[in-house]
């Protein structure tokens, strides 16, 4: 039985469908990715499945329990990291714990065991009396991951865990949500960032206004969607680039221009590197195609708000 069932799911805000007919289903033990652009509904999907947010039609079904029907029993058993951090400033981060493991029903004793064990796992064993303003930002994600994982949840949501966290804070939010899938956990993920979802998702959907445009492994979307070899061309010349990319196409399977930078995505990108190594004031980055090049030919270059 799947973890987490979506199934023709709709809502709408006024005259604005923000989740429009979507489908899918999170496999047990595994980490399920949901992306898209800023308003594609990402948010609005979880809250759903969450039962925070009555859906206008649809059916979901979250560990075994239909939503929102019997949401409550749902949640007794789903750990949630939000967006935006929401530690209470008044406590320290063991009452931060002990506090939310309360509104579980947990008894006391039960929750003062597990907090040396869940403050180990976010590398705050020292903290444990530490006042929340003293935390940096990257110990404030962490500390909000161990309480997501007080009442021990089978299913643990994560809208955005790493956004504004520093590379080294970002790797260890990665080690620990790898520890929890080796321990059987189900992981339900939105980010923006490309690179967390590949290292990450064992499967993921691309949404955008509402509706899904793409599923698979990140490894299936990069040799469905995109050619395996990209070449990023820089003009530093002021004004070269344009008639590179004029005289060049023609070496490419697809070229997109955006700024100064021109993307040639090709099979083979010898005869590319080959012109390239002639020119004056370009320089180039050649790298295999990865899952945000899927992501951007999937939604576009465009700025969203």
């Amino acid at each position: 039985m799947a973890a987490l069932s979506v199934d023709s799911l709709r809502k709408a805000y006024g005259d604005s469908e923000v989740v429009a007919g979507l489908s899918f289903a999170v496999q047990p033990g595994t980490c399920f990715g949901l992306l898209g652009p800023n308003g594609a509904g990402k948010t609005t999907t979880l809250r759903l499945c969450l039962g925070l947010t009555a859906p206008d039609a649809g059916r979901i079904t979250l560990g075994g329990h239909a939503i929102p029907q019997d949401a409550q029993a749902a949640r007794a058993r789903a750990g949630v990291v939000p967006q935006f951090d929401n530690l209470d400033p008044d406590f320290t981060c063991a009452e931060n714990l002990l506090v939310f493991g309360r509104y579980f029903g947990l008894p006391d004793a039960e929750i003062r065991a597990r907090i040396p064990q869940l403050l180990e796992f976010a590398s705050l064993s020292g903290k444990a009396d530490a006042r929340i303003a003293t935390l940096s930002g990257g110990m404030k994600r962490r500390l909000t991951l161990a309480r997501a994982l007080v009442a021990n949840p089978d299913i643990v949501f994560l809208d955005e865990p790493t956004t504004g966290l520093d590379p080294q804070a970002r790797h260890l939010i990665w080690e620990r949500l790898k520890q929890l899938k080796a321990a059987g956990k189900t992981l339900i993920l939105t980010t923006h960032f490309m690179d967390e979802a590949e290292r990450l998702c064992d499967t993921l959907i691309v949404v955008d206004h509402g509706r899904k445009i793409a599923e698979g492994s990140p490894r299936e979307l990069i040799a469905t969607h995109i050619e395996p070899q990209v070449v990023e061309v820089f003009d530093e010349s002021c004004g070269r680039l344009p008639g590179f990319v004029e005289n060049h196409r023609q070496l490419a399977e697809r070229v997109e221009a955006s700024g100064e930078t021109a993307f040639f995505y090709c099979r083979d990108a010898a005869p590319l590197l080959a012109a390239l190594a002639d020119e004056d004031g370009l320089r180039y980055m050649h790298r295999a195609a990865n899952l945000e090049d899927v992501f951007i030919k999937l939604t576009g270059r465009e700025l969203r708000d």
